[in-house]
């Protein structure tokens, strides 16, 4: 009895050190011979605030079962991105989908200029000064998945200069 409790309090501690945000609810409903079927999607970002982030989709018959499905599915598919401080180290454009999403560093002071699901997934990685610009589709599936792609192409001066066989101090110029 004291092991499961032992695990269940592991659990809790792992829980409490990601941020969850639903970043988008969607119901659809299918029509039977008996009457409307509805079903729930929901869409799921999670982060440590300390560079880790993941998202992950659920669908299910009730809206909290949707939810936990989905941050089930975001912690599978954590990452972790590169930072330089509170901002990223450059400027990158990730695409997924129709979805492209430009991310620019800022100075400090500035917070997170961002929409609403790229919002979701810079606040939940830490990273508190960016701006950040939807360029093609707006759909939030699609703006998630494009940032967090963005996130995991960047690279910080030494570990450029590692896969080129220099010093960071070359690499920089």
């Amino acid at each position: 009895m004291a092991y499961e409790k032992n695990n269940r309090r592991r659990d809790e501690e792992a829980q409490n050190e990601f941020t969850e945000k639903v970043v988008s609810l969607n119901r659809v409903s299918k029509t039977v011979k008996g009457g409307r079927v509805a079903k729930f999607s929901a869409l799921c970002v999670i982060g440590d605030g300390k560079g880790r982030v993941g998202y992950g989709t659920g669908k299910a018959n009730e809206v909290s079962e949707a939810i936990r499905k989905g941050l089930e599915d975001a912690k599978k598919h954590l990452c972790t991105i590169t930072l330089e401080g509170s901002t990223i180290p450059h400027e990158v454009i990730g695409a997924a989908g129709a979805g492209r999403v430009l991310l620019m560093p800022a100075p400090e002071g500035t917070g997170v200029l961002a929409g609403g699901a790229a919002r979701a997934v810079l606040e939940a990685a830490g990273i508190r000064n960016i701006r950040a610009k939807c360029l093609r589709s707006r759909n939030p599936a699609n703006v998630v998945a494009a940032t967090v792609v963005g996130l995991r192409s960047l690279r910080n001066a030494e570990q450029v200069a590692a896969v080129r066989g220099k010093t960071a101090a070359e690499i920089k110029g």
